[in-house]
């Protein structure tokens, strides 16, 4: 563990991050990490409870008190090793994982969680600064090819961990650069994209072969999933030229509001927007950006989707930004007693909240109206009416009906299942909700009712974190590896 006494001499130290004035005039990454010894102090603080509940909240399993003990003593060293072990990218979760790890620590109960993502955070910039990442391939090979349909983190931990096992690995990408939704859907303010292109470049050394702009089966119908495919390749061409296939493409088709005035220019999904900004920043110029500049913005969806619309359209210099969310505010502190060690239930304030936003509950959109003369096709205000929830149930407020203007309309309330494309075209069955229907037993787990093909991430079990979406990657590729070989020493 780390002091013996540390839970009860040290408080909890937050991360630091660049003044609100300073960091909306940019897109850099704003947070600042922990030093040597603030992160030293965080892990002295670890209890080594006896039972980890952080590691069992991690979906990762990382072997949290194992690596807090390590920075407490100053070797950083075996500390990224302990980490690696279990988590592919550390970087990516160090900034945008929600931390469920924090929610399960022990001190949490009666006070400040150990700081452990901004510990995850420091070990892993260390270990890129100190030149200890370095490509581990394969000493031997399998002779065994597989694909990988998609390049979002489940994809890539998965690429990683097979190319590690000696298989070769192509990973398929419909868009023009690899990363996903780490690459795709995550502003640059919260993941600078240099952190996607190094690991990258790593899988790269190790023997991973990125194909991007390659479309693996149908593009969605409706053409509001970012699509820059240059060449298209059938199921069956996949499967007979690999040993196997992993889906592992993100759950991608935008759950829709359709009220009246819904195809009134002006309307536009999170993921619609997101992207194009994030094109913009890397160099990619899109065609016929979508700006909030000087408009007046309404975000629809109090998830990080929402949350991320709010911090690049204040970037982008809106008028005023308003976020709409459909269920009532929740406490401000949580029920510990109730909820520990699970995720709490509480109100959540994003940094994209703090640079400005004005934050509304228990409101339903109505319908979209319309501007007059030269606008009337465009979106000019939208009607609402707050709505009251009891035993599950919602119902409208009287006389509660009001009207907001809008220039601008962000619909960001989460994902409804992955394109169903890709799906079909290998003929994989689906679930109740349109995803890929594979269980994570440990004996056939990941493995889709086709031959060959196997599905993890979000296609598989529906829009979640980014911590999930490695851990599937992970045990897929486990999965995929006893499948070739009869077993596998992968962790799983």
């Amino acid at each position: 563990m780390g002091k013996i006494t540390g839970f009860l001499e040290y408080a909890r130290i937050e991360e630091g991050s660049a003044p609100v004035a300073e960091r909306i005039r940019n897109w850099n990454e704003f947070v600042v990490g922990l030093s040597t010894e603030q992160a030293r102090i965080q892990g002295a603080r670890c209890m080594d409870c006896g039972t980890p509940f952080c590691s069992h909240g991690c979906p990762l399993s990382n072997i949290i008190p194992d690596f807090n003990d390590l920075v407490y003593r100053d070797d950083w060293k075996r500390a990224i090793e302990v980490l690696h072990q279990t988590n592919n990218f550390p970087e990516f979760t160090g900034r945008v994982c929600p931390a469920p790890c924090e929610a399960a620590c022990t001190l949490a109960i009666d006070s400040d969680a150990v700081g452990i993502k901004s510990i995850e955070h420091a070990i892993i910039d260390r270990a890129w600064a100190e030149g200890w990442v370095r490509p581990q391939p394969a000493a031997l090979r399998s002779g065994k090819r597989v694909a990988i349909v998609g390049s979002g983190p489940a994809g890539l931990a998965a690429a990683q961990q097979l190319a590690r096992a000696g298989h070769a690995v192509t990973v398929f990408e419909k868009n023009a650069r690899a990363g996903g939704l780490l690459r795709y859907g995550i502003p640059d303010f919260k993941l600078d994209k240099r952190h996607v292109e190094r690991r990258i470049e790593q899988l790269q050394a190790e023997g991973v072969v990125f194909r991007t702009g390659v479309l693996v089966g149908a593009a969605p119908a409706d053409g509001k999933v970012l699509n820059e495919a240059r060449e298209t390749i059938g199921a069956d061409a996949l499967r007979a030229d690999f040993d196997a296939v992993l889906l592992a493409g993100g759950s991608e088709i935008s759950r829709d509001l359709p009220v009246p005035g819904r195809a009134l220019d002006g309307v536009h999904f999170a993921m619609e927007f997101l992207p194009q900004q994030n094109k913009a920043v890397a160099g990619d110029k899109p065609r016929h950006q979508i700006r909030a500049a000087g408009k007046h913005v309404i975000v629809i969806g109090g998830g990080d989707t929402g949350s991320d619309c709010v911090g690049t359209s204040r970037r982008q210099g809106a008028a005023s930004i308003t976020q709409f969310e459909l269920l009532p505010m929740p406490p401000e502190q949580e029920d510990k007693p109730l909820s520990w060690p699970y995720w709490p239930y509480k109100l959540r304030t994003s940094s994209s909240h703090q640079e400005g936003c004005e934050r509304n509950f228990a409101i339903a959109t109505k319908a979209f109206v319309a501007g007059s003369g030269k606008e009337r096709q465009r979106v000019a205000s939208l009607k609402t009416v707050q709505v009251q929830w009891q035993g599950g149930r919602m119902s409208e407020v009287a006389g509660s009906e009001r009207e907001w203007k809008a220039d601008l309309v962000l619909l960001a309330m989460g994902f409804a299942h992955p394109a169903a494309g890709v799906l079909d075209a290998f003929g994989v069955g689906k679930d109740a909700r349109g995803n890929a229907r594979a269980g994570t037993d440990a004996v056939d787990g990941y493995r889709t009712g086709v031959d060959k093909v196997f599905a993890a991430g979000d296609m598989r079990r529906g829009q979640s974190l980014v911590v999930w979406a490695i851990r599937e990657g992970r045990q897929a590729a486990r999965a995929i590896d006893a499948y070739l070989m009869g077993t596998s020493l992968l962790p799983r």
